[in-house]
Parts: C-alpha cells; sequence; structure tokens
C-alpha cells in the first residue's frame, strides 16, 4: 500500500512551497480598503457652510443641523482645523448648567472663508472705474506706479547688492516670489528670461494694462538695463515673460534672445 502523503522531496520543490502573497489571487470574503467615499468633499462642504452661517458653533449642532452623526462632523471639523480653515474657541460659561467642561466652538478662519469665493477682483475694477471717471486715465497710472514702488521699496537693498544684471534678476525673482508671483529666471540668448508664473491681479491687469506698463517700469529700474515685457498672463498667456538684456542696451529687444520662450 503506497503512501499518499507529501514527500519530503515534494515539499521542498518550489511548486509545493506558499506562493507570495503579490502573486495569490484575493480569497473570496477577503477584506478590501473601503474605496475612498466621493460624497467626503461635499459633506465637509455643507460642514463648513453651516459654520460659515452659525459659527460660532458646536459640532453637535451642526450635527443636528445637516442631520448627520456627531462622530462624522467632528471627523470633518478637526480636518478643517488641521487644514487652517477653521478655529475653536471655547464657549462662555455663563447661562450654562452643570460642571462638564465648556463646549468647544468652531468658526472659520479666512482661509476657510475663501472656499466660498470673493469678490475682490470685481471690486478693484469697478473701483479703478470710478477713479478713472473722476480723474481720468492718468489717474490710474499714477496708482499702478505708487503700487509698484512700494512693492520693489522691500526688496530694494537686496536688488542693489546683486552685482551682475544676471543676479539682479534673479534677487527680483526671489522678491516676487515673496510676494505671491512665482517667478523664476533662466538664462536665453543675449539675456535672463525673468518668468512670473502666477498674478494675483491678473483679472484686473486685463481690464487695465496700466498694472502691466507700471511692473515693467519698475523692474528696468530697479534692474538698471532696458528690459522687454514679452508675455502677460492677463492677455492669456501661460505666464508673465520679460527678456533682461545682459547688456544695458536698448536695442537688446531685438536680438534672437528675446523671442518667447516656455517659462
Amino acid at each position: 500500500m503506497k503512501n499518499v502523503g507529501t514527500s519530503p522531496a515534494d515539499a521542498a520543490s518550489p511548486s509545493a512551497a506558499a506562493a507570495p502573497d503579490a502573486a495569490r489571487p484575493p480569497a473570496p470574503n477577503a477584506a478590501r480598503p473601503p474605496a475612498p467615499n466621493a460624497g467626503d468633499g461635499r459633506t465637509r462642504h455643507l460642514v463648513a457652510r453651516t459654520v460659515l452661517e452659525q459659527g460660532p458653533v458646536t459640532a453637535a449642532a451642526v450635527a443636528e443641523r445637516l442631520g448627520i452623526s456627531a462622530t462624522a462632523v467632528r471627523r470633518h471639523l478637526d480636518a478643517l482645523v488641521a487644514d487652517g480653515e477653521a478655529c475653536t474657541r471655547e464657549s462662555s460659561r455663563r447661562g450654562r448648567r452643570g460642571r462638564g467642561r465648556p463646549a468647544k466652538l468652531f468658526l472659520l478662519t479666512e482661509a476657510g472663508r475663501a472656499r466660498f469665493g470673493h469678490a475682490y477682483d470685481d471690486l478693484a475694477v469697478s473701483a479703478l472705474r470710478f477713479l478713472a471717471e473722476q480723474s481720468g486715465e492718468e489717474a490710474i497710472r499714477s496708482f499702478a506706479e505708487r503700487r509698484m514702488a512700494a512693492l520693489v521699496e522691500h526688496h530694494r537693498e537686496a536688488l542693489a547688492a546683486g552685482g551682475s544684471v544676471a543676479e539682479r534678476a534673479r534677487v527680483l525673482a526671489d522678491a516676487l516670489t515673496r510676494e505671491g508671483y512665482a517667478a523664476s529666471t533662466r538664462t536665453v540668448g543675449s539675456g535672463e528670461q525673468l518668468c512670473q508664473h502666477h498674478c494675483p491681479v491678473a483679472h484686473v491687469a486685463a481690464d487695465f494694462p496700466q498694472l502691466c506698463e507700471a511692473e515693467t517700469e519698475a523692474f528696468a529700474e530697479v534692474l538698471g538695463t532696458h528690459v522687454q515685457r514679452l508675455a502677460t498672463i492677463a492677455n492669456g498667456d501661460a505666464a508673465c515673460t520679460t527678456h533682461v538684456p545682459h547688456r544695458s542696451d536698448t536695442r537688446a529687444d531685438r536680438s534672437p534672445g528675446s523671442r518667447p520662450r516656455d517659462c
């Protein structure tokens, strides 16, 4: 009678060895990680809106208002706090009963309010149109020049310390980045290409090109050389691009290096 048990040789063979987990097909009832809940973003927005409208407000009050569990609401509120979109404070003990800790109240921060949009661009455009109607186009230009002068003044000392035009252009790019313009430089042909990948006032500048003109003039002044604006976000381009020649020569704008390149 043969022994039908596994032989030592069979046990040692690769085919009899346990397959790696990655090669094994999943068991029919194996637990799988939950899929991302597409409704989480919508729920968090509803929680944030309720805090916006009712705040300062407790998690329990938000849960009651939305008809969802307090546990779920606290999870979303904690996420908003972690992202800097909400903050907390303790409620006043006045009028409270019992000896428990004061309830934690939630309210939105300025960053949290930003998710619901602002009308700053519309307000700025309306204000500048009113200024133009009351005082003329020259008033818009004066405003644009004063705005850029104030921005550059914060970084004038660092810009003056730069030796070559290329060094000053890099310092200017760093300064613009700190002001929210996400700027960088690269050497192109006969000069530097200053790229601003973001413009905080692009929507306003689309109606008032004086802002871009004043910016270009300010760049030329602090860099000590003629510059040429090649592209602007306000005009629909991907970035605001300015050619900065290495030599102080007004003919540099006709050099091959002044042609627009991708930033």
